[in-house]
């Protein structure tokens, strides 16, 4: 019964994360906690496996679409993917309530500054190539490391810079998309490897996710406005994070 009930909420996060380019581990994690289960041993590790399958399930609909910078994802996916792991490696040595608290402080700062932004014209000149492929290089191990500790694939903040050097918010949110599968499996494999997992959970909204992602891709091709998925980016983002400051604190 739990789980069922569980998988019914997983399945409407993941039509609304990936229709913002997310694999939804920010809110996939905080559920699966408030329903009981271990934060570090099951809802990060299990965060981490949806997050990629809910990105990859998006990405395939999206490169069909022809949304996706495959050519500049390349130096983030590969610096994300190794410090994915790195950061999954250290979760051991972090308080769980110190876990809660970084993650609940990146959400703010994600959330807040998306909707900041969510008025703004598109940027109509993107940052010259080298530097933008530079920034993406050196950013996305941290980005990276950030996600394995945390539990989620990094979208959350690999969007946002995205969207600073120049990227449309469509492309930003698609070709996340596919960055985020390679962060977020090599961080579950980290987990994995501590022995960290909960099969039957991970079945059941995996499935859930899959078919939850291909609903929400289609939505925000054909439906979504640039300015509505940075709207509910952040109102998202910034609603989790003040539930979960509110319970650790009070």
């Amino acid at each position: 019964m739990l789980i069922t009930l569980v998988t019914a909420i997983i399945l409407v996060l993941g039509f609304i994360f990936s229709m913002l380019g997310l694999g939804g581990a920010m809110l996939y994690i905080p559920v699966f906690h408030w329903f009981g289960y271990d934060f570090k041993s099951v809802a990060i590790p299990t965060g981490l496996l949806l997050n990629g399958i809910t990105a990859l399930s998006a990405a395939v609909f999206y490169l069909r679409a022809k949304m996706v910078d495959i050519r500049g994802s390349i130096p983030l996916t590969i610096s994300s993917f190794v410090g994915a792991p790195v950061g999954a490696y250290f979760t051991k040595w972090v308080p769980t309530q110190t876990l809660i608290l970084l993650f609940a402080i990146s959400m703010l700062f994600a959330g807040g500054r998306m909707l900041m932004t969510s008025t703004r014209p598109e940027k109509d000149k993107m940052m010259e190539f080298r530097k933008r492929m530079i920034l993406m290089g050196t950013s996305g191990f941290f980005i990276g490391f950030i996600a394995g500790l945390l539990g989620v694939g990094g979208g959350f903040l690999f969007v946002p810079m995205m969207i600073a050097i120049g990227y449309p918010t469509k492309q930003a949110a698609a070709t996340s998309s596919l960055v985020v599968i390679f962060s977020s499996f090599s961080g579950f494999a980290g987990h994995i490897a501590e022995g960290h997992f909960n099969w039957p959970l991970m079945m059941a909204t995996g499935i859930a996710v899959i078919i939850a992602s291909q609903v929400g891709a289609k939505v925000m091709k054909e439906k979504m406005k640039a300015r509505w998925i940075k709207q509910m980016f952040g109102v998202v983002l910034l609603g989790v994070a003040v539930k979960l400051l509110l319970k650790l604190f009070l």
